[in-house]
């Protein structure tokens, strides 16, 4: 395989709308680790031009009119926005794997940011053909049997038969049903996840604390800062990790100029250490590229819901201190 045998490979997905949260993940990615290769499908020509003219490092650009193959454009008219791009998420990783000829390849969502080389999740890893992350949700939050017990944020396969055969059963799978409704045990292309360890040979489930670290899970550490490093420690045992990514899916642009951060418990150290600079770094995603097209809002604002039954929403989150819609001015460092 032509490759660098010490280079991590990735791939993500995203279009316009989410376009800030790429690059701000792009760029996390950038400073701490040492040498990867990013695959980074556009999923629209505003996105597309945008990542052709900037020209990023380790950065390669395929658009839909490369990727997409006959099963997908056959299935493409039934299903919605987000529902199309987690049907193609397994098959993002498998072009990757046979278009570039990889040993590896990692789909990681756009909306993570990276604190520490991800390596260490490889090695982790070992010679195992499949590596996938729990939810680890927090019980109060605990999602498994809608979402899922893992998430598709950060999943590996290498190009082995183990590997290549749990790829096609998933891609296969996410072509027959892959819909933002929960069916038969299914639910989007995540439920699927679920029985991989006993169903497929050689998978590995990450156990390192500090990959996947998200809103719904965040509420079991304490977040602190050692000579300016972020650092972690999970409360019920005391063990302190670094933490190698965060997973910032909740978070929400509206088009009045503010943000939430999500609806679930946010200690202040989460939102001073976590919340806040990744909103500063995706403000200056922003800057960046509305120097190249400013035609669009690469945060994907959307309006604010407003009338009654907003108000009460509002009001029952505030009793339960889960409220997080916050003016760009206070989320500001």
């Amino acid at each position: 395989m032509n490759e660098n045998n010490n280079t991590l490979y990735y791939c993500t997905l995203f279009d316009r709308n989410y376009l800030s949260r790429g690059i701000a993940m792009y760029e996390s990615l950038a400073a701490v680790c040492n040498s990867f290769q990013l695959y980074v499908f556009a999923f629209d020509d505003a996105c597309l031009q945008v990542l052709k003219k900037m020209q990023l490092p380790n950065m390669t650009v395929i658009s839909l009119q490369e990727f997409e193959d006959p099963e997908l454009l056959r299935i493409k008219p039934g299903r919605n926005r987000a529902e199309y791009c987690w049907t193609c998420s397994s098959s993002t990783i498998l072009y990757c794997i046979k278009t570039f000829q990889l040993s590896h390849c990692t789909y990681i969502d756009a909306d993570l940011y990276f604190y520490n080389n991800p390596q260490v999740l490889m090695d982790e890893m070992g010679d195992k053909s499949v590596m996938i992350t729990e939810h680890r949700y927090t019980p109060m939050y605990d999602k498994s049997n809608l979402s899922g017990k893992y998430c598709v944020q950060y999943v590996t396969f290498r190009n082995t038969q183990d590997g290549l055969t749990a790829l096609q059963w998933w891609r296969d799978a996410c072509i027959d049903w892959c819909y933002d409704r929960h069916e038969d045990g299914k639910f989007g292309d995540q439920k699927y996840l679920d029985d991989w360890t006993t169903r497929f040979k050689g998978v590995h489930v990450l156990q390192h604390l500090g990959g996947g670290l998200a809103l719904w899970n965040i509420q079991q550490y304490q977040v602190f800062e050692v000579n300016g490093k972020l650092k972690c420690k999970e409360i019920a045992t005391g063990k302190e990790f670094d933490p190698i990514f965060y997973h910032f899916h909740y978070l929400k642009y509206f088009a009045d100029g503010t943000i939430e951060l999500g609806r679930r418990i946010i200690t202040p150290d989460v939102k001073q250490l976590f919340y806040k600079p990744y909103v500063k770094a995706l403000e200056a995603a922003k800057q960046t590229i509305s120097k190249i097209d400013n035609s669009f809002d690469p945060h994907g604002a959307r309006p604010r819901p407003t009338g009654l039954k907003a108000t009460l929403v509002t009001i029952w989150r505030k009793m339960r201190n889960v409220y997080h819609i916050y003016s760009l001015q206070d989320l500001r460092m």
